[in-house]
């Protein structure tokens, strides 16, 4: 994991300026502004309402900010559709598991290499040459996500019959299909037991560390936040209250009325 703290050496990776999203008379966000950092794990906690989904989906392009700017690498990417800022290298995984439940586990991860395919339907369909070759390069690079997430068992399982935890180990796999650079997790432990969040937590490390990976990371889960996160930004109404180190953001009056209570704070410190 990267270290949080010599961040600042690097140019932000993705920089959200002064971002407010409105739908009709209620502001989801409100001037938001804060940097992530190349390599490091990123948190974004609050209530439930804050704006956190809102600007993860505004980062992905599922949303369109009435105000400001949105620099992924530099490149202001507010505008984009979807599928332009996923070719870019940025990847989600959403609160609610989006697979395709009737397909198998292989299938789902293939289907996440569809951004880089690149071979027309005529040679696609015949399977010759230029096809066939690039066919072998992604199934290899799903080869490798199968083996980081520990779910050979499970390959060729028809996703629908899953436990719901290996479900949601799935979709991180099809995120991390695209080989993004940028990987965005809504609340990849969201109704998980208590050894499946250790799983969980373990493989997002995994991807930290061994790919460089920058992560982007919505959990309600604190103690899971605090433990891998280098920073964490904490929303609330909409507006940005604090961001910084897990120490910091856990001992900030704000953050502590806003969100973590005052018993959260006395047994952590």
């Amino acid at each position: 994991m990267a270290n949080g703290n010599g961040a600042s050496l690097s140019p932000p990776q993705l920089e959200i300026d002064s971002v407010s999203l409105d739908f009709g008379g209620v502001r989801a966000l409100s001037n938001v502004c804060f940097n992530i950092y190349p390599g490091t794990i990123q948190a974004i906690i609050g209530p439930n309402g804050a704006g956190k989904t809102s600007l993860l989906n505004c980062i992905s392009g599922l949303y369109r900010p009435q105000h400001g700017a949105i620099r992924f690498e530099g490149r202001n990417i507010i505008g984009m559709a979807p599928h332009a800022i996923a070719r870019l290298g940025i990847a989600r995984s959403f609160q609610n598991i989006e697979l395709f439940r009737h397909m198998t586990v292989l299938d789902n991860l293939m289907l996440g290499r569809h951004i880089h395919m690149r071979s027309g339907v005529l040679s696609g369909g015949l399977y010759w040459g230029r096809a066939q070759r690039e066919e072998i390069a992604h199934r290899e690079v799903v080869e490798q996500v199968i083996d980081l997430l520990e779910i050979q068992s499970i390959r060729k399982k028809t996703v629908g019959t899953l436990p719901y935890g290996l479900q949601k180990r799935v979709e991180l796999g099809r995120a991390l299909a695209m080989s993004p650079r940028l990987l965005l997790l809504d609340e990849p432990m969201a109704g998980m037991n208590s050894e499946e969040k250790e799983d969980m937590a373990r493989f997002i490390l995994d991807v930290n560390e061994e790919r460089g990976t920058t992560i982007v990371l919505i959990e309600h889960d604190m103690g899971v936040v605090m433990d891998i996160s280098d920073r964490v930004a904490v929303l609330e109404f909409g507006q940005l209250i604090a961001d910084g180190t897990p120490e910091e953001v856990r001992t900030d009056p704000k953050v502590i009325d806003a969100y973590l209570g005052r018993e959260h704070a006395i047994r952590q410190g």
